[in-house]
């Protein structure tokens, strides 16, 4: 810059002069000086937070300017912008079978950044269109890879386990995006559904496996309340009894305990053995 501003004002000076003392040589040097300070001009440059400027000379990769503020470069150079902000794309739902076989829509949210200006101008035809086919591409694979609901213990399923999906789609992303030198800065499910043509059958089966396992839960807690209640009975001199009173009572706790509505007490007035 100085340098410019040097031949710059020098050559207004010395062109001042040739005019004063109608020297034709002068003049000829202080009007080439003043073109040069010009040409030099053109190669200075901002650039502003979080954006970069690619260097292009004749076709060759010189560098990128990454940090804010006023720089220069030959004037030949080519300054190609490219923005460093962090970004969002938000997929499409898409239907995809699941790790079942069982027809869902997904979609998720990407936030990612540029971070590696040379991969992403370079590598690839368009940053932004590879990533946008790479995310619907994870999208798909992931939700391939686990099942949309599953009861089953130590399961992990796209509903249950958000955290470890979300881990999961990221990591699967980020290695994809690696080479257009994206940064992904965090992934998440925007949105997850059975297909519209199974709901309704799934909701059903959704229902019937919550019921069975709050009533395995039940049938559990009853079986230790029954266990406990017959040992403390055998304990104890309040009762005596035999095998078949104990298989009775045992028969009627277990009602009372697993039944969906109270019980309806019943007085029996005779023997049980008549």
């Amino acid at each position: 810059m100085v340098g410019a501003l040097v031949a710059l004002g020098l050559g207004i000076a010395l062109t001042a002069t040739a005019g004063d003392s109608h020297n034709a040589a002068l003049e000829v040097v202080g009007i080439v000086l003043i073109v040069v300070a010009g040409f030099q001009f053109g190669g200075f440059f901002v650039v502003q937070p979080n954006q970069a400027r690619v260097l292009i000379l004749f076709g060759r990769y010189t560098g990128s300017a990454t940090e804010a503020g006023w720089w220069w470069c030959n004037p030949f150079t080519k300054r190609q912008k490219v923005s460093r902000r962090v970004r969002n794309f938000q997929s499409e739902r898409v239907k995809v079978n699941d790790a079942s076989g069982n027809p869902i829509e997904i979609a998720a949210v990407v936030v990612w950044r540029i971070a590696d200006t040379a991969k992403a101008v370079f590598d690839v035809a368009d940053y932004e269109q590879f990533v946008t086919v790479q995310s619907e591409t994870s999208l798909r694979h992931l939700a391939s890879e686990y099942p949309y609901d599953d009861y089953k213990q130590d399961a992990v399923s796209l509903r249950a386990n958000a955290d470890e999906v979300r881990g999961s789609l990221q990591a699967e992303l980020q290695g994809r995006l690696q080479l257009a030198g994206i940064e992904i800065l965090e992934t998440r499910l925007t949105h997850l559904a059975y297909a519209p043509e199974i709901a309704e059958v799934m909701l059903r089966r959704q229902q019937a496996e919550a019921i069975l396992a709050a009533r395995k839960t039940m049938v559990q807690g009853a079986v230790s309340l029954v266990q406990m209640a017959v040992a403390q009975l055998a304990d104890s001199d309040l009762i005596e009894l035999d095998p078949e009173r104990k298989a009775t009572m045992v028969a009627n706790l277990m009602v009372v305990l697993s039944g969906d509505h109270s019980p309806t007490p019943v007085i029996n007035t005779g023997s049980l053995y008549t």
